[in-house]
């Protein structure tokens, strides 16, 4: 962490000072000041990390899990400036203490829940309401009428809500990504001889929402097997506590849906695990935890702190040796309503896959925080793909806005803070790389597309 300067010894000898007052010899002078400059800004990056972690042995789990550096530059780059100087400060008053946030019950949405009954909200000074919330529409329209402060996203959601696609356009924010991983493909028992995806032509698949993940990562696997996810199949949008019913009664074929569907389908005996989504692409994004424009502004104090409380329980949350605890915590009616085996089977990663396997897979779900700008630009892309978007795209500017490491080398610079590197960095989709500064390059490789109206 921060070095601190030795103390000062009176019985060195006297050596010439520096015009500049400080105890150095003069041509000493830009070394003392760069190590004077390297100080400051190690404080100040401590001073974050404290108050942002205020108990110790959160603070040390954090950091040997993911490292100094890396801890001091994800969280300076995940804060807007306001927020910034709420933690920077002694904590200020909260401007608003009780709480409306929305939830879908799925795993996704563990870190949000789990700050509930362990208390992370409390200790904070905040007085939360979880709200379950029956699908993701509902999600969006009660974000949009103030009925929520915070809320349980999807986390391609605020890119189209920010751009005004299926609904009025609102500027809303992706604070941290709630989970990474965490999602399957579950086909009907009925189609175990049909594991090669050129044998799914009049599939009925669902999805949770058009703007999801889920969404783009189905019609991303199917068109990589040569089906056009348009025509050779149907995807409907189903609210992922019926997709397991739809799946019984013969409704639909399969879904790309959240855990613990997936899993409830294997233990109910009617569905099983063709591909887990961490095998499309490994560490992918799935949900987020995200505010308005407007909430930040009004209230620096209460999103710092709101902030703190998710993201204590996001570090937790991605601690193998605290699942199954984890599971315990969010099993209960009001959460996930849940069988306990079914989310532990989940969240631990050693779960029966309806094939008579028993896999172990630890990140099959994991709660990486951090909303790389990479990802959005990656998700503009798709919407693009598929017709969600139509003409030309300002990718950056739209990522730049909405996920929270908006403006970051400006606000950390400003703040006393080296950039991180890996706002755009690259990653693998099926194999094949995405280059986030080539977005229309890599739009236009792929054979199967939306065709333009």
């Amino acid at each position: 962490m921060s070095r601190l300067p030795e103390a000062y010894d009176a019985d060195r000898p006297l050596m010439l000072r520096c015009a500049c007052g400080g105890d150095h010899a003069p041509g000493a002078h830009d070394t003392a000041v760069r190590d004077a400059e390297q100080l400051s800004q190690d404080f100040v990056e401590n001073t974050l990390v404290k108050a942002l972690f205020p108990v110790d042995s959160v603070r040390r789990g954090f950091l040997k899990a993911v490292g100094a550096g890396t801890a001091r530059a994800a969280i300076a780059s995940l804060l807007p400036v306001g927020a910034l100087q709420a933690m920077a400060q002694e904590r200020g008053p909260l401007e608003k203490k009780d709480l409306k946030i929305g939830f879908i019950a799925i795993t996704c949405a563990s870190p949000l829940i789990m700050a509930d009954p362990l208390g992370f909200y409390r200790k904070e000074g905040l007085n939360v309401q979880l709200n379950k919330t029956a699908g993701w529409a509902l999600i969006r329209d009660k974000m949009i009428n103030k009925e929520h402060d915070a809320s349980h996203f999807l986390s391609p959601m605020p890119l189209a809500m920010s751009m005004g696609l299926g609904s009025n356009q609102v500027p809303m924010n992706v604070a941290s990504i709630q989970n990474t991983n965490g999602q399957a493909i579950t086909l009907h028992v009925k189609h175990k001889d049909k594991r090669d995806p050129k044998s799914w032509k009049g599939f009925k698949f669902a999805v949770p929402f058009e703007y999801s993940m889920h969404n783009f990562l189905l019609r991303y696997y199917l068109a990589e097997n040569g089906l056009n996810p348009d025509t050779d199949v149907q995807i409907r949008v189903t609210p992922p506590p019926e997709m397991v019913a739809n799946l019984r009664a013969g409704n639909i074929d399969g879904f790309l849906g959240p855990d613990p569907f997936n899993q409830r389908a294997v233990y109910d005996e009617v569905g099983f695990i063709h591909i887990l989504s961490k095998e499309i692409w490994d560490g992918h994004p799935c949900c987020a935890f995200g505010v308005s424009d407007e909430f930040i502004k009004q209230n620096p104090n209460t999103f710092a702190a709101l902030y703190r409380a998710i993201l204590t329980a996001s570090f937790m949350a991605s601690q193998p040796k605290d699942r199954e605890l984890i599971a315990k915590i969010i099993a209960p009616a009001q959460y996930l309503n849940q069988p306990e085996t079914v989310l532990a089977q989940v969240l631990t990663g050693k779960f029966a896959d309806g094939l008579g396997n028993i896999k172990n897979v630890p990140d099959r779900a994991n709660f990486d925080p951090v909303p790389w700008q990479s990802m959005a630009v990656w998700m503009l892309t798709q919407m693009k793909r598929w017709g969600y978007i139509k003409g030309d795209v300002n990718y950056r500017q739209i990522a730049e806005k909405v996920f929270l490491l908006t403006d970051a080398k400006k606000y950390m610079s400003q703040a006393g803070f080296k950039p991180p590197e890996g706002a755009y960095r690259k990653f693998k989709v099926m194999g094949k790389e995405f280059d986030p500064a080539k977005p229309e390059d890599y739009l236009k490789s792929f054979a199967i597309q939306k065709a333009a109206a």
